[in-house]
């Protein structure tokens, strides 16, 4: 496809590509933990990305997954556990044990010791997040995901606005979902709060670039851009923003690039970062 491809009006058009760590830098560290959120800020990512679920006891935790499963050594459901639960769980040990010294080789030296930090290892929470990106020596954004269905519905988007109204970070938030539900409970409490809809398929109805109501920047996966790489042009000349994810291969994120996407989302900031900079 040409270079040469006309993105039509951006709503941030002097604002370079934004890098944003997907569950932190999640190639170096155990995701979503503190460690690999640390981890993201030192290698330059512009924005770190997170998924939050409601434990049974109404904390807001960092975990993709329904279960505890795949990245503890726990079983069960977050809805059904209450922190102290969680917080009795590693959530970083597998990490150690299945990295790939070729692929980041600082993630397998020492593993013994890795295994003590408690950064690496117990769950993190919202809160605690929030106070990291206070802390941070210059400012990063944050892109929260709400994980729906999930039997506390509503409860979620309550509890995560009344943390952000207790934190106030001064620095940039969004919220995301693949829940249009979810992003309009953000919208009707807090309107001034920038929404992501989140899309694993174009549906016929948004392929023109529309995005459900008062929702100003679209996530389509990179499979979707693969597949419809002018569906940037579309969305931004419908005024929306566009942030991709996951954008971890080279020609992935050169693609990203050539079509002017706001923001990708990334397992390797570093790599994305310097790549983009070669890039221009």
């Amino acid at each position: 496809m040409s270079s040469e491809i006309d993105t039509g009006p951006r709503p941030s058009p002097a604002r370079p590509l934004s890098v944003i760590a997907h569950r932190g830098a999640s190639v170096a560290a155990p995701e979503h933990t503190l460690a690999a959120y640390r981890r993201a800020i030192e290698e330059g990512a512009d924005g770190l990305e997170c998924d939050v679920r409601l434990t049974a006891d109404g904390h807001l935790v960092c975990v993709h997954d329904r279960r505890v499963n795949r990245t503890s050594n726990g079983r069960g459901a977050v809805s059904a556990l209450e922190l102290a639960d969680l917080a009795a769980l590693d959530f970083g040990s597998w990490k150690d044990r299945d990295a790939d010294p070729y692929e980041s080789p600082d993630t397998v030296t020492d593993v013994d010791a890795r295994a003590d930090d408690p950064e690496r290892t117990s769950v993190l929470t919202l809160e605690r997040l929030l106070q990291l990106v206070a802390e941070a020596p210059r400012p990063v954004e944050l892109a929260i995901e709400t994980k729906h269905p999930t039997r506390w519905a509503g409860q979620v988007e309550q509890r995560l606005l009344e943390l952000l109204d207790r934190h106030r970070p001064t620095t940039p938030v969004r919220v995301m979902s693949f829940s249009a539900r979810s992003l309009h409970r953000v919208r009707a409490a807090a309107p001034h709060l920038p929404t992501v809809y989140l899309m694993q398929l174009l549906l016929p109805r948004h392929r023109d670039g529309r995005l459900p109501p008062g929702v100003r920047i679209a996530g389509p996966s990179m499979r979707i851009l693969r597949a419809h790489p002018d569906y940037v042009d579309r969305a931004h000349q419908a005024g929306n923003q566009v942030h991709v994810w996951t954008v971890d291969d080279p020609a992935d994120v050169e693609l990203c690039a050539r079509l002017g996407v706001d923001a990708v989302i990334t397992n390797r900031p570093r790599q994305v970062r310097a790549q983009l900079d070669e890039l221009g």
